[in-house]
């Protein structure tokens, strides 16, 4: 293999140990052993197993951003795109079930690695948040950035728990799990994108004097 090769059968070898057993329950040893080659070959391209996982967790970020970046934008109609950016998140979850799994469920109660995954997680929402205030809906739902910043909060939590959710059901066909992201988030989206907007409930009138 090439030094690329082997680097890619490296990385993959170590999310799914990290997906499976967690950054402390994943050695270097067994990194190399699931590779099929030998701990300084591993560690002839990374440094330390922080740098390893440090390395996963910023290109599974980076594909998808990326993933985002090629489905959201464009001149379709919002419904077209938002579609096609949920079952192309969907589908990465599907492809790459170590990746998610590892970005998403791994809480190892280390503040050096949370602190790692704070950090990449921020570069990934700020970029998302640009890609979201740019959708009329968005903006009329969220007129300022912290509301915004709660919009993308609440779209990341469905679909992060719709993909647990998912992976525990795999027999529940992807459309069939896309269709039901877009009904459940889209159609605010919609109603929202022709004026209609939440407010609360005025406030009830005083008791009249007896």
């Amino acid at each position: 293999m090439t030094a690329s090769q082997r680097r890619e059968v490296i990385e993959h070898a170590a999310s799914e140990l990290f997906s499976e057993r967690g950054y402390h329950g994943a050695s270097i040893d067994e990194i190399a052993r699931r590779s099929g080659v030998s701990a300084p070959v591993v560690y002839d391209h990374f440094d330390s197993k922080l740098a390893l996982h440090r390395a996963l967790l910023e290109r599974h970020y980076a594909e998808l951003r990326l993933l985002w970046r090629e489905n959201l934008a464009g001149d379709d109609p919002a419904a077209v795109r938002i579609a096609r950016s949920f079952d192309a998140w969907f589908a990465y979850v599907q492809a790459h079930p170590y990746a998610w799994r590892m970005l998403f469920r791994d809480t190892t109660g280390d503040p050096e690695i949370e602190a790692i995954h704070r950090a990449v997680q921020a570069r990934s929402r700020a970029e998302v948040l640009e890609l979201l205030a740019s959708e009329a809906a968005a903006s009329t739902i969220a007129g300022d950035a912290v509301t915004m910043e709660m919009l993308w909060e609440l779209i990341r939590a469905a679909l992060q728990g719709l993909a647990q959710w998912w992976y525990e059901h795999q027999d529940v066909p992807r459309a069939q799990v896309v269709a039901t992201a877009m009904n459940a988030i889209w159609v605010g989206f919609e109603r929202t994108s022709g004026g209609e907007l939440w407010s609360p409930a005025s406030e009830a009138p005083a008791p009249a004097d007896p």
